[in-house]
């Protein structure tokens, strides 16, 4: 099953050749091309990561009934 990360990782590779290719044709310089095309896919990973970010599932119960059952409930820990 194709996911939301898995698009991300082909678009990478396809933003950097194509909006590179395209700004290239249409006479944009080369390293303005390439800059931008980067920025492209930087901007992509961004979202991938901070917008639209990878949150494992948990399971609040577990967590709670585990904590519950330690008998600190409540209670400071030091970590020294």
């Amino acid at each position: 099953m194709t996911e939301y990360y898995d698009f991300v990782l082909a678009l990478i590779p396809t933003a950097l050749l194509g909006i590179g290719g395209i700004l290239l044709v249409a006479g944009v310089p080369h390293p303005l091309a390439v800059s931008l095309a980067g920025a492209a896919a930087v901007g992509m990973i961004g979202h991938a990561i901070f917008v639209n970010g990878p949150v494992a599932a948990t399971d609040t119960t577990a967590t709670e009934s585990t904590s519950a059952s330690a008998g600190t409930a409540g209670a400071s820990v030091q970590a020294d």
